[in-house]
């Protein structure tokens, strides 16, 4: 099987950490170039992958001919740019979370996608985590019978880095555009919901919303239930959910979005009787499954796990809850 050979644009933090280690181990991947005017921050990559070919641009990157799919890892306001750009020079793209600021930007992303027939997707990868799968299993076989409420909650605290484009009005910051995404995102993939009622509060600091509290009523295949989930850059580090139905609940409460960094990956089924199940999952590395899961649909034609239209419906509520919401004081 010929490696599918991967360009990153820019040397950022994420890509050297763990998107770049993931496609360097991932089966049928190679990482082969990387776009950077800053020998200095290609060295790390180069450090693991001594091969690597470094292009000064990121134009030049997507002019390599050799290159036959790109990874963005860019700032969240220039990922449809450079989406845009890298699907004109015919390369098949995985784009960093959020793979746009509003909703109706994806219909451009949709469009590009059909009409060059390349494979464009957003690089949220905990759909790729057989503990997602596991939780979502549980839910239609109807383990904790008629789902009831689902609660949600992913904070950190980056006070300290007042430069961070996380804290940057500029870059598309907030604390919803990068870890909302997690909260709603995967309440609408374990149980297909969409919201029907939103209301929210949310903080904010040189206007960057950095803590969002959000209340909804959804409606999915299995009937309405209510949600409510907790977001913030300012708080202490916290991720967990959970789906409670009449006859049990599903927990994911070790690291339901950062498995293997946060914590090890754990999903919990209770039952009555004080009976739980636990499946943990130690070696599950859902960036690299995410990059073997992409080079699968470059190579098959198979429906990629993660489409474009989803990710929109986990915007347009992002975008629901901005137009909603009412400013709480600092």
């Amino acid at each position: 099987m010929k490696p599918i050979r991967w360009g990153i644009l820019g040397a950022a933090k994420f890509a050297r950490e763990h998107m770049a280690p993931a496609i360097h181990a991932a089966e049928g991947a190679e990482l082969y170039a990387l776009a950077t005017s800053d020998a200095a921050k290609a060295a790390p990559f180069q450090a693991f992958c001594p091969s690597l070919r470094v292009h000064d641009s990121y134009q030049a990157l997507l002019d390599d001919p050799s290159v036959d799919a790109v990874y963005i890892p860019l700032p969240n306001h220039l990922h449809v740019e450079w989406t845009l750009k890298a699907v004109a020079a015919g390369k098949p793209v995985l784009c960093e979370k959020p793979i746009a600021l509003q909703a109706g930007e994806i219909d451009r992303l949709i469009a590009a996608r059909d009409a060059s027939g390349l494979l464009v997707a957003e690089a949220y990868m905990i759909v790729h985590h057989p503990q997602w799968h596991r939780a979502r299993e549980w839910l239609q076989a109807g383990e904790i019978g008629t789902l009831r409420h689902v609660d949600a909650a992913f904070s950190f605290n980056n006070e300290a880095e007042p430069g961070n484009i996380r804290n940057r009005a500029e870059t598309g910051g907030g604390s919803l555009r990068d870890i909302g995404v997690y909260t709603f995102g995967s309440c609408r993939f374990v149980t297909g919901a969409e919201p029907v009622e939103v209301t929210a509060r949310i903080r904010r600091e040189n206007g960057v919303e950095v803590f969002a509290q959000v209340a909804a009523t959804m409606e999915g295949p299995g009937g309405g239930f209510t949600y409510g989930s907790m977001t913030s850059m300012r708080l202490f580090n916290r991720q967990e959910v959970s789906f409670q139905g009449d006859r049990g609940m599903i927990r994911l409460i070790s690291a339901p979005f950062n498995a293997n960094v946060h914590d090890v990956a754990e999903v919990e089924l209770h039952r009555p009787g004080q009976r739980v199940v636990t499946d943990r999952f130690p070696t599950a590395n859902h960036y690299k499954l995410q990059v073997e899961a992409f080079g699968h649909s470059l190579r098959t034609g198979a429906p990629y796990p993660c489409p474009l239209e989803f990710v929109q419906g986990t915007q347009a509520m992002m975008d629901r809850v901005y137009q909603v919401a009412l400013d709480i004081a600092p």
